[in-house]
């Protein structure tokens, strides 16, 4: 199975043949064709491999890779036929793009959640003289270890990354993404609580519910941002 992809940033021959060792690295990536003309590279594959993953593998570089066309492979019925894509949407206005971008941050809020609250609860419960400060402190420290974490799990078992560049997709991605969702989230749930975890209070879980939705949009437009244009993500 072959995919053409377009590569951008590529210069010169020395470029071109960067991008072809580095993509000819990504597990099961049988041949890498680099056309620097035309700004493309022709990819063989046992397996199907994510566009992350084989991003991940210029990581380092500024060379970015983008699908070209989904449905374009070397046994296509016509493949000399033009390819006329449908006019782009406004940068702002994909819903596609809009819809990933959502499921990942959702994701990013569901890590984070974890560990943010684990640890709220647990200093509250044992060190309950434990200033405001280095609570929200280490409750954002705790949430963004736990998304790493779960991202980092996830694409080692979906995406079938190695465990050493599945932490460095997952931190490298997610980890402005996760800042603004901890800092948001603590700070709303702060204003409303005082950052205490009263759960016979329903005001905290009201509070809760609000700042999980702030957490959620904070970094949303960051997210749809990195996706729409360097077909990167959070998750």
């Amino acid at each position: 199975m072959t995919h053409t992809y377009s590569v951008s940033g590529m210069t010169c021959n020395g470029c071109a043949a960067t991008v072809k060792k580095s993509l000819a690295s990504v597990s099961n990536v049988e041949r890498v064709d680099v056309d620097l003309a035309r700004g493309v590279a022709e990819i063989a594959m046992a397996r199907h491999v994510p566009l992350a993953q084989l991003q991940a593998s210029l990581s380092g570089h500024s060379y970015q890779i983008s699908e070209r066309d989904n449905n374009h492979h070397t046994h296509a019925s016509n493949p000399s036929s033009p390819v006329n894509p449908a006019n782009p949407d406004p940068f702002w206005l994909s819903g596609n793009i809009w819809k990933s971008a959502s499921l990942n941050t959702l994701n990013c809020l569901i890590g984070c959640s974890i560990g943010d609250f684990a640890m709220v609860i647990f200093l509250q419960k044992f060190y309950p003289g434990t200033s405001m400060t280095a609570q929200m402190i280490l409750a954002t420290l705790a949430g963004l270890i736990t998304s790493v974490s779960m991202e980092t799990v996830l694409l080692k078992t979906k995406e079938k990354f190695n465990w050493s560049l599945a932490l460095q997709t997952a931190f490298s991605m997610s980890f402005i993404s996760m800042i603004a969702m901890e800092l948001v989230m603590n700070a709303t749930d702060f204003m409303i609580t005082g950052g205490k975890a009263a759960f016979g209070n329903p005001m905290y879980w009201t509070a809760l519910a609000v700042a999980m939705i702030a957490g959620f949009l904070a970094p949303l437009p960051y997210n749809y941002y990195k996706l729409k244009k360097f077909n990167r993500a959070c998750h």
